[in-house]
């Protein structure tokens, strides 16, 4: 038997666009399986647990998020432990930081802020290397349109029609702290277009796909195919609207966790 365990917070950063989302699934390829395959081989064996903060979707990237490690030998040197580990995971995650947190943490019921980043452009087609993290739309948008439709999501409101596949039996009253789209200042390539833009989103609790269905109801918005109203309505209590445009997941990158 084990006498002790020893609880790290591991905070990771990855490009999801080879991957099939965070959770472990028969015969893919996943981030959860690349971590513990690597901790598996520089642990030699020893027995060890993995949870992550939260769940991403294939080819959603990540800019910093966390898991949590189990193990029942302390890690002596944790800035050698964790060069082993970049050492040994692909070129498309890296580990960022670790640090001993104690038995009450819990690294899915712990109060966390999670920021999101969708990365997008518009209007023509892009190079090839802009794939893995920015959606190119070729149709114009109405990017000032899109600005104040953005901000309707700000607040408690109803994300129901938000909700891939929601039931009845959800709770989709939801609060976003912030949701701005702006031109963007966080990312930069040499083959990136001319003008890119961030919808930037800031809150405790989504549901599946919520980020990519609002996305894609401002895309619409910035086509013309629905208005300010629209949006409006659709987050209010009594709305059994379903949205149907879930925008590509590639240019969705978890920016930031941050936890209380």
């Amino acid at each position: 038997m084990f006498n002790k365990r020893f609880y790290y917070l591991i905070k990771i950063q990855y490009l999801g666009y080879r991957f099939h989302g965070w959770q472990k699934q028969p015969k893919l390829k996943t981030i959860h399986l690349m971590i513990d395959r690597t901790l598996n081989f520089i642990l030699d064996g020893k027995p060890f647990k993995t949870l992550g903060s939260g769940r991403t979707d294939a080819m959603v990237s990540a800019n910093e998020t966390a898991f949590e490690l189990f193990v029942y030998e302390k890690i002596e040197d944790q800035t050698a432990f964790l060069e082993l580990f970049n050492l040994n995971l692909p070129q498309d995650l890296r580990a960022l930081a670790i640090e001993e947190v104690d038995a009450n943490f819990n690294i899915i019921q712990h109060s966390k802020v999670k920021e999101y980043v969708y990365l997008f452009t518009y209007g023509q087609k892009c190079h090839p290397f802009c794939a893995p993290i920015m959606t190119t739309i070729l149709d114009d948008l109405d990017i000032e349109l899109m600005k104040k439709g953005a901000q309707l999501f700000e607040g408690t409101h109803n994300f129901k029609p938000y909700c891939f596949r929601a039931t009845d039996k959800g709770l989709y009253e939801r609060t976003i702290d912030s949701c701005i789209l702006t031109e963007n200042t966080l990312y930069s390539a040499n083959f990136f277009p001319k003008n890119t833009y961030t919808l930037i989103v800031k809150g405790k609790g989504f549901g599946r796909n919520q980020i990519r269905l609002m996305m894609g109801t401002l895309i619409k918005l910035g086509r013309g195919e629905v208005d300010l109203n629209y949006i409006e309505n659709s987050l209010k209590s009594e709305s059994t609207e379903v949205m149907d445009f879930i925008a590509p997941a590639s240019g969705l990158i978890l920016n930031s966790v941050a936890f209380e």
